[in-house]
This record gives C-alpha cells, sequence and structure tokens, in this order.
C-alpha cells in the first residue's frame, strides 16, 4: 500500500499528463510518462505510449479531464506499489521532474471557455498577446 504522500504524487502525475494533453508540451510529457510507467522496457513503454494517446484522443472527444487524471493517477499509483523501496524512490523523483515540466510550461497556455453564437462583424486589427503584456 502507497503511503499517503506517495498516492498524492501520482495523482498529481495524472493530473499533470492530463493538462499537457493538446499543449506544445504533450509530445515531451508523453515519452517522459510513458518512459516512466514502461519502466524503460520496449514493449511496456511502446503501450504506455498508446494508453497516453487513447488519453489524448478522449480528452479531444468526451472524456472528462478528471476521469482521464484519475485513470494515469491510478496507473502512475500501481506502478509505484510495484516497487521496491528504492527504485519507488527514483520513480517518484522522475514523476516530480514530470510534474515540475507541467508547472514550468503552465505560463505558456491560457485556457478559455464559453460559448459564442453569431456573426463577427467589423475591421481592423486584432491583437493577442500571451503572457506579460507587450511594453510601449
Amino acid at each position: 500500500m502507497l503511503s499517503e504522500a506517495m498516492t498524492a504524487l501520482a495523482a498529481a502525475g495524472g493530473t499533470a499528463v492530463v493538462q499537457a494533453a493538446g499543449t506544445d508540451a504533450w509530445q515531451t510529457v508523453r515519452a517522459r510518462a510513458a518512459r516512466l510507467l514502461g519502466r524503460g522496457g520496449e514493449e511496456p513503454t511502446r503501450v504506455a505510449v498508446e494508453q497516453l494517446d487513447r488519453v489524448a484522443a478522449r480528452l479531444e472527444g468526451d472524456g472528462t479531464p478528471e476521469t482521464e487524471a484519475s485513470r494515469i493517477g491510478m496507473a502512475f499509483g500501481a506502478l509505484l506499489t510495484g516497487l521496491d523501496e528504492a527504485a519507488r524512490r527514483e520513480a517518484a523523483a522522475e514523476l516530480r521532474e514530470l510534474i515540475a515540466l507541467t508547472e514550468d510550461r503552465a505560463g505558456d497556455r491560457i485556457d478559455f471557455s464559453g460559448t459564442f453564437h453569431g456573426p463577427v462583424l467589423g475591421k481592423g486589427t486584432q491583437r493577442i498577446s500571451y503572457g506579460e503584456a507587450p511594453r510601449r
């Protein structure tokens, strides 16, 4: 059985992977998560890549982020549970690095939500800035 800290780490890893889906960071996060879940084995890593791709596809479809994060978090939890103490510490460090990678990239993304109905009329220039506002 995992400690509370390891369970929380696994859940945070699932959330981090889901947050990266659909962003520029996805390929890097996907590769690292698959390598971690596959523990370096060629076939297990390939299977993990396929599973992560299915997660991303579900998120683009009707999958909910909470469900997919839970699914990946459970996979990380199962991985950590099956390791001896030394390997668990190593995997936990890798998982923390994966989480940090997505946190570092969080400023690169802006989430929008809502629905717009109707035509857009007008002319001119629209400027959209990401990150800090330009200085004038």
